[in-house]
C-alpha cells in the first residue's frame, strides 16, 4: 500500500480575527464623566490570531483561514501575521469596504475587561475554512457555522481542539456542545464551562464535559487549570505560576496553543498542562495577546533561570543552539514601518 501523504501543515485554524488595542497600568476602570490615564499601551492582531501566533512561535507550521478588512487595521494584521510571524494565509481573504473588528482591552486588577465593535464577516467562517487541509491538529472557536468543516477535519484524521468565545446573548445554548462529538479536546474557561453545562462549580463542569469529549480542560486564571483525559484515564490539577500580571488579554488562547503543542509532543497530561501554564504565564507579563506569546528563546531563558523540578521534561525539547527572541507588540500602530508609506 502506498504511504499516506504527509500533512500539509501542523495546525490549521479558522475563526474571527480582531485588531486589539490594549491599555495597561489602570488602577481602576473609567467611570462616567471621568478620564483615566494609563501607564502603558500596545496593539496587535487578536482573536484567532492569538492562537495562531502562539503556535507558530512554538515552531509549528501554522495555517490560518480568516477574514481581513482592507482598512489600516486589517492591512497591519495581515502584514504582521504573514511577514513577521510566518503564518500561512493562503486560505484567508481580504474584503474591501469591510471594517475589521476592533477590541479595546482594559487591563487592571490582574484581569482584563473588553469593549468590541465589529460587523459580521462578509462570508461565514465555514466558507473560509472550506475543505480543511491535511493537518496534525485543527483549532476552532466552535459556533453555529463551524460544525461542517470541523467534522470534515475530524474525518480526515486531524485532532480537533475546540474553544468558545464569550456569548454576547448570554444564552449559553447547550446545543453548541453537540459539536464536541468530533473534537479531541475542549478548552473553555471556568465561566464558559459552568454556563454551558448549567453547573455551579468548575469540578462539576469538568465532570459533565468529560462525558462529551475525550479531553476536557478548564482554565481558571490565577487559580490554575483542571483537566481529565479520557483516552489515558489521567486527571490533573495544576496551579498557575506566580507572576506579576501586566495584561491577561489572550492568555487563554496562548494556554491553548501550549496545550496543543504539548499534546503533539506526546507528553503526559500533567506535563501538557504545566507547559501550557508556562506559555500563558510568560505571555501575561507583556501587553497584548498574540504578540505577547513566548517563543523557545523566552522558554529557555525561564528554564535556565528557575530550574524548576516540575519542568525537567523541557530538557528533552529545548533547542541546543541559541534561538532568536520574538517581537513584542508595538505601542503605536505602524510606527516606524516604512511599508505604510
Amino acid at each position: 500500500m502506498p504511504a499516506e501523504p504527509a500533512p500539509e501543515t501542523d495546525v490549521f485554524l479558522s475563526g474571527l480575527l480582531f485588531f486589539d488595542l490594549v491599555f495597561t497600568g489602570l488602577e481602576h476602570p473609567p467611570a462616567p464623566g471621568t478620564e483615566v490615564w494609563t501607564g502603558g499601551m500596545g496593539s496587535g492582531p487578536g482573536g484567532i490570531a492569538n492562537f495562531a501566533v502562539a503556535l507558530s512561535r512554538l515552531g509549528l507550521r501554522t495555517s490560518l483561514a480568516a477574514a481581513f478588512g482592507t482598512d489600516v487595521y486589517g492591512r497591519y494584521c495581515w502584514d504582521v501575521l504573514a511577514r513577521q510571524e510566518h503564518i500561512d494565509l493562503s486560505r484567508s481573504r481580504r474584503f474591501p469596504e469591510w471594517h475589521s473588528p476592533v477590541t479595546v482591552s482594559l487591563a487592571y486588577a490582574g484581569d482584563r475587561a473588553m469593549v468590541t465593535h465589529g460587523h459580521p464577516p462578509p462570508v461565514p467562517v465555514a466558507e473560509l475554512a472550506g475543505s480543511p487541509p491535511r493537518s496534525r491538529a485543527t483549532v476552532a472557536h466552535i459556533g453555529l457555522d463551524t460544525a461542517e468543516w470541523v467534522h470534515t477535519a475530524h474525518q480526515a484524521g486531524s485532532l480537533v481542539f475546540a474553544d468558545v468565545g464569550w456569548d454576547p446573548s448570554e444564552a449559553w445554548s447547550p446545543a453548541l456542545l453537540e459539536q464536541l462529538a468530533c473534537c479531541h479536546a475542549f478548552l473553555p474557561n471556568e465561566i464558559e464551562a459552568m454556563r454551558y453545562t448549567r453547573t455551579d462549580t468548575p469540578e462539576a463542569a469538568l465532570a459533565r464535559l468529560a462525558e462529551l469529549v475525550p479531553i476536557a480542560v478548564i482554565t481558571r486564571g490565577g487559580e490554575g487549570v483542571l483537566a481529565v483525559d479520557g483516552t489515558t484515564g489521567e486527571t490533573a490539577a495544576v496551579p498557575a505560576l506566580p507572576v506579576d500580571v501586566l495584561d491577561a488579554t489572550g492568555a487563554g488562547d496562548v494556554f491553548g496553543a501550549g496545550f496543543v503543542a504539548a499534546t503533539l509532543t506526546g507528553w503526559p497530561l500533567v506535563e501538557r498542562l504545566r507547559f501550557a501554564c508556562l506559555t500563558a504565564s510568560l505571555s501575561v507579563q507583556h501587553f497584548g495577546g498574540a504578540l505577547a506569546a513566548p517563543g523557545w528563546h523566552e522558554i529557555a531563558q525561564w528554564h535556565a533561570r528557575t530550574r524548576s523540578p516540575d519542568y525537567t521534561f523541557l530538557d528533552d525539547v529545548l533547542p541546543s543552539e541559541t534561538v532568536a527572541g520574538i517581537h513584542r507588540g508595538p505601542v503605536t500602530l505602524g510606527f516606524g514601518d516604512d511599508s505604510w508609506r
